[in-house]
């Protein structure tokens, strides 16, 4: 069992591995500005697997964007971990994005001239971690997402869903605080979605992954533990799991798409 608090003398304080404070991003110029988010605010805790949705055009991906470091805030604050990300610069943000964050990408972003092993130990190598140990914890994570019989072969050897298992234990493998997933089962069909989510709730509650997940869909966002919709650039509406079933939530997440308006399918 893994606990995502810290108990202190019979009281327990969460860990807050991120903190939104006060966001803004503006693009363009003063004759032709657009505001991609207003104003927005939240925090996740450790262990917590929250999802992101809201319709095209809503701020959805320029949030993740600025979370990742690929792209600045204009005005506000992102703390990981307690450390303000909006302050980084040059080799402190490359130093950040590399040991503090994991990516998973709905295109999986694996270098086909590598094996599995070898891309799932890249940050590993990168970070200069010994062989033996880069060897023991390649291993490790690949018997947990079950891949450890395809660590030799290369990417084009493999299915779209065990490409994404691939990526997925890259993403952890250096015990990142922050994993964060872009349309994860955007590429994948029906059955390797599945057992790739299945791989989301491991990660994430016998793993204490902290995951960020921005989906379209309302099945793929159902394993999450809560959502937060974004609209016109706010926050406009928060679900918690609890105690619902899978099934009682995915229900409420489509009533809230509905409040949200549009065609469902281009709710993202």
């Amino acid at each position: 069992m893994f606990y995502n608090n810290i108990e202190l003398k019979g009281v327990f304080i969460m860990e807050k591995v991120l903190e939104v404070k006060s966001i803004e991003k503006y693009y363009g110029n003063k004759s032709n500005l657009t505001k991609a988010i207003d104003n927005i605010s939240f925090t996740i805790e450790k262990g917590e697997f929250v999802g992101i949705m809201g319709a095209s055009g809503s701020g959805k991906s320029t949030l993740l964007n600025v979370i990742s470091t690929i792209d600045r805030v204009t005005a506000g604050h992102i703390l990981v971990n307690g450390e303000d990300i909006t302050k980084l610069k040059g080799n402190k943000l490359n130093k950040f994005r590399r040991e503090e964050l994991g990516f998973i990408f709905q295109d999986f972003n694996l270098l086909d001239t590598l094996t599995a092993y070898e891309n799932i130990a890249l940050a590993l190598t990168i970070q200069k971690v010994n062989a033996r140990e880069i060897d023991k914890r390649v291993n490790a994570i690949a018997e947990k997402l079950g891949i450890k019989e395809i660590l030799k072969k290369y990417p084009y050897q493999v299915s779209g869903g065990q490409k994404q298992r691939i990526a997925s234990a890259r993403a952890i493998i250096t015990n990142p605080k922050l994993v964060l997933a872009d349309e994860p089962t955007g590429a994948l069909d029906s059955k390797s979605a599945r057992q790739l989510l299945e791989n989301f709730e491991f990660l994430n509650q016998k793993m204490s992954a902290t995951i960020l997940m921005v989906t379209h869909d309302a099945f793929t966002a159902s394993y999450a533990n809560r959502i937060l919709f974004i609209k016109d650039g706010k926050i406009f509406n928060e679900i918690i799991k609890g105690n619902d079933t899978r099934k009682q939530f995915f229900e409420k997440i489509i009533e809230v798409q509905t409040l949200l308006g549009g065609d469902l399918n281009d709710v993202i």
